[in-house]
């Protein structure tokens, strides 16, 4: 057989697509990052046809090419949260309007094999919009973020995908040093806010581009 891997995730991602439209997410597939680009700008955003767009942190979104598309476009006001040249403040500001944005794009940290999104968040706007405000959410989830139930979603943000996003961010948190959560109390803690989402609703708001790639942290 050609390609086994890419196989082997074709089959549980087609599996996971399934579980997910049973607990009402919107769902569709790409191969690439720029694949997932082409599905939103062709597929979803012509049907939803939001005025206001905004996001959440997502390395995914940057690497599909969609935060450049969406902050240049003319036809969306973006509010940018990632402008580095905002003030700490008005970036704050910037946030809680977000969450009122026609469409707000974003990842997650970890999805179950029962359809289950799990999310660890440091302010809680990431989490907030996922839940509720914006009409609604495109989530673009790299095939690794896949596991098998919620004890090892759990696992994998805070044994990984905090501690990554730490280094990152050039946050000042012992686990930059050691490599794995401490449960600090440093004020740059991202590990503040829980959220497990096991279902769309309304039916369809939230919609999943799952990309068979590694994508994201």
């Amino acid at each position: 057989m050609d390609k086994p891997m890419d196989n082997y995730w074709r089959l549980n991602l087609a599996d996971l697509k399934e579980q997910l439209e049973h607990n009402g997410f919107d769902v569709y597939m790409a191969d690439t990052p720029a694949g997932a680009r082409e599905v939103v700008v062709n597929e979803i955003l012509p049907d939803i046809r939001p005025k206001t767009v905004s996001w959440g942190g997502s390395a995914t979104l940057a690497a599909s090419g969609l935060y450049d598309y969406l902050r240049d476009s003319p036809d969306y006001e973006a509010l940018d949260t990632w402008d580095q040249s905002l003030s700490t403040e008005d970036k704050y500001e910037l946030r809680r309007r977000a969450l009122l944005a026609d469409c707000f794009f974003t990842g997650t940290n970890a999805v179950t094999r029962e359809g289950h999104l799990v999310n660890l968040d440091m302010y809680g706007n990431r989490v907030g919009a996922i839940t509720f405000g914006p009409r609604n959410v495109v989530l673009l989830i790299g095939r690794n973020k896949l596991v098998p139930d919620l004890e090892r979603a759990m696992e994998r943000i805070k044994e990984y995908v905090a501690p990554v996003n730490t280094m990152r961010l050039n946050m000042k948190t012992p686990c930059v040093k050691t490599g794995y959560c401490m449960d600090c109390s440093s004020p740059d803690r991202i590990c503040n806010v829980w959220t497990i989402t096991e279902k769309s609703f309304p039916k369809g708001r939230i919609k999943i581009v799952l990309i068979n790639a590694d994508e994201g942290f």
